[in-house]
């Protein structure tokens, strides 16, 4: 009995060892050919020059891509060899050196070839903060016993496995025989990259851009060979063509199609692409690509890629010429709101500190009056401006965010368009502020300014964050930081306004306390959960910071002092919470996690230090590299207490005479500023989370304070006493 226990024991482990090893070697389910074109922008799409691309658009799902990688030294884009080894990895990879590193080619091995230089190519992963993993997709379909064919120098590069090595290795597609035998093909059409390589280098090691008629004759001979592939791609193939890389000085969106089985079964149909990883229609990244041709041939892609697959999407325009304008008016909105960001900061920072020296100087006047009855009527009528302008200040913050309702960057002078469409969006705020009984209120426009700031920021977070693609303040897709959930500048601002708001709805229910504090807290901690809920904001910085800043807030509003004691117990509810949400999201299919699961993989990985570290590294970099939002914010500060709180020779401060007349609104500031600071220490936008926070936070102030001192009859010091006169000794 024992011996055949023990028997049974054997059979069933090795049954287990058995049947566990085909489990994780599944072998491939069905058969994608991955059409890489590097630099092909939607522009570049035409119905006689590339009939072979434009028939693609109507038959499946097309998208713009985001294409970042690892940029070389001093430029944002990403080469040809960069780009493919991203596809290799499905994490972001670059080239040692500056510039754009030339193409290896790859070396016969057999019926394969090997690419030299792979060793080093690997090794410099390890140093870019990202720990790609090259040759993860070759290897993955060799493991799984699927047979990896290439074509082209730099589909070598993708298609490669660890080790370097291609299964199978052509210069042309004809070179590979019957492709039915193919579990993956990698097939590469240079045209535009290899005119680009050709065009004269700049100081940084990459090329001047194409000149039009060179681009429209590259784009038409890439569409010639994807043609000749397309020809003998087999019935039930998964198509994906990608753009790959850029080929010009700037980076772009490039194109991403799909045709054929998704990797959920069904074909793609005609319309636009989206994936979990952007959450945006029309919108994938180029770590997508990597991941769904794994999930394309039923295979489970491993943690090191960090791409979701990308599935149907949103209805697309009736026609394949609107569709591919629609594209390509995307990758405009891109490249004009590069153009226009950096100067619009510097208008935008300047008329900050423009609007701070006003507001001082006018101020200034009203204390420097001679006597409380002169000058009265011209002193109210400055008051006035000053409210009115502050309030107009107030709202721009969040009126960067409502201009995204008109297409701003589609108008001759882009610039010119996104600040009268910004001003014009602030005006209608400013408008509503002072359009009922409440601007008679010390925070009457405050609150709905503040109200404004938190309900559109906090309506667009649960639908999509459609109001921060290509927003001067929110995300910019090209660069592929984020494209959905909160920003750190979007959470600062929602943040700020929500605070404030709390503290004008305070004040309206200040003759019931109790109601005014539950109702401050309901919606303050709703406010959270949306900003850390991975289906909504999925922010994992600006959790513990609101926390802290709306607890600052509740205490200050109860009428009790903050303790050092009470900081930290709230400070370990914040960690709590988002380590919570963070397990939450972590316990998902590894599909549908967003970046804060993906940290809590990261830490068991032991990753994690790497990540913090480029984290910290960039919130150095932006409070160090960026002064003017240091200045902005140092002004903000000292304009807040050195002139604002200033007791004035008629009395307390403006900001007392608010106070005293609105005590809510020093809880509002305090929680506010507090949750601005945190923000700034555990965030890796640094600088740019107070600077924005002070921007909708001071302005407000000025306006509550102009208007308690409006409503104030200032008082003059009584008179000093006279000395008393010296009086006799007594005799003695």
């Amino acid at each position: 009995m024992a011996r055949r226990f023990l028997a049974a024991l054997m059979l069933g482990a090795v049954l287990a060892c058995v049947l566990g090893a085909g489990t994780a070697s599944a072998a491939p389910k069905g058969r994608v050919v991955l059409l890489g074109v590097p630099g092909l922008e939607w522009g570049d799409l035409h119905p006689s020059r590339t009939p072979n691309l434009w028939k693609l658009v109507a038959e499946g799902g097309s998208a713009s891509m985001s294409t970042r990688a690892v940029p070389p030294p001093d430029r944002g884009v990403t080469c040809t060899v960069a780009g493919w080894l991203t596809v290799s990895a499905g994490q972001r990879s670059g080239t040692a050196g500056k510039g754009c590193a030339p193409m290896p080619r790859p070396e016969p091995d057999g019926a394969g070839a090997r690419v030299p230089g792979w060793e080093s190519l690997a090794a410099y992963q390890s140093g870019t903060g990202y720990n790609a993993v090259p040759g993860t997709l070759g290897q993955l379909v060799a493991d799984s016993g699927g047979v990896v064919g290439a074509v082209g120098p730099g589909a070598a590069l993708a298609a490669a496995d660890k080790n370097g090595r291609i299964q199978k290795y052509a210069d042309n597609v004809e070179g590979l025989g019957d492709l039915t035998g193919y579990a993956l093909v990698v097939f590469e059409a240079d045209a535009l990259a290899a005119a680009w390589a050709r065009m004269p280098q700049d100081e940084a090691g990459v090329p001047a851009g194409l000149p039009a008629e060179q681009r429209a004759a590259a784009a038409a001979e890439a569409d010639k060979r994807v043609g000749t592939l397309l020809a003998r791609v087999p019935q039930g193939s998964t198509v994906l063509v990608g753009g790959i890389s850029d080929t010009s000085p700037a980076a772009h969106l490039h194109v991403a199609m799909a045709a054929g089985p998704s990797p959920g079964g069904p074909p793609y149909r005609r319309g636009f692409l989206t994936a979990a990883s952007t959450r945006q229609d029309a919108l994938v990244t180029i770590t997508d690509l990597t991941a769904t041709a794994i999930g394309a041939l039923g295979l489970e892609a491993p943690r090191a890629v960090v791409g979701r697959a990308w599935s149907d999407g949103g209805d697309a325009p009736a026609t394949t010429e609107e569709t591919v304008t629609q594209l390509a008016d995307a990758d405009l909105a891109s490249q004009v709101l590069r153009e226009v960001r950096g100067p619009f900061f510097a208008v935008f920072v300047v008329v900050q500190l423009l609007f701070y020296l006003f507001a001082a100087i006018a101020l200034r006047r009203r204390r420097a009056q001679p006597a409380p009855q002169d000058g009265e009527a011209a002193a109210s009528r400055l008051l006035v401006v000053v409210q009115v302008v502050s309030v107009l200040a107030g709202s721009i913050a969040v009126a960067t965010f409502l201009a995204q309702l008109v297409p701003w960057w589609s108008l001759s002078a882009p610039m010119v368009a996104l600040i009268v469409t910004i001003v014009a969006a602030a005006g209608l705020i400013t408008g509503l502020a002072f359009a009922g009984p409440w601007r008679a209120a010390v925070l009457g426009p405050l609150t709905v300014v503040a109200g404004v700031t938190s309900l559109a920021l906090l309506i667009d977070v649960m639908t999509g964050s459609r109001l921060q693609v290509n927003a001067v303040s929110g995300y910019e897709p090209v660069t592929g930081g984020r494209f959905y959930g909160f920003s750190n500048i979007a959470f600062a601002i929602q943040s700020t306004g929500t605070i404030l708001a709390l503290a004008g709805v305070a004040w309206l229910l200040r003759a019931r306390t109790w109601l005014a504090l539950g109702v401050c807290a309901a919606y303050g901690m709703f406010a959270v959960f949306a900003d850390g809920w991975p289906a909504w904001g999925a922010d994992f910085g600006g959790v513990p910071a609101f926390v802290i800043g709306l607890a600052v807030f509740l205490i200050l509003l109860s009428g009790r002092r903050v303790s050092v004691g009470k900081l930290l117990v709230v400070g370990v509810v914040g960690a709590l919470l988002i380590g919570s949400i963070m397990v939450f999201d972590f316990m998902r299919p590894a599909a549908q996690r967003t970046h804060l699961g993906n940290f809590v993989q990261q830490i068991l990985d032991g990753q994690a230090w790497t990540v913090v570290g480029r984290k910290f590294s960039a919130m150095i970099g932006v409070t160090v590299g960026n002064w003017s939002l240091t200045l902005l914010s140092l002004v903000a500060l000292a304009f807040l207490f050195l002139v604002l709180n200033r007791p004035s020779r008629w009395g307390a401060s403006a900001l007392g005479q608010a106070y005293k007349l609105a005590p809510p609104l020093r809880a509002g500031l305090f929680g506010a500023l507090t949750c601005a600071f945190v923000g700034f220490l555990i965030n890796d936008s640094g600088i740019a989370i107070p600077a924005m926070a002070l921007t909708v936070a001071v302005p407000l102030a000025v306006a509550a304070s102009v208007r308690a001192l409006q409503l104030s009859t200032p008082t003059p010091p009584e008179p000093a006493s006279e000395p008393e006169a010296p009086t006799a000794p007594p005799a003695a």
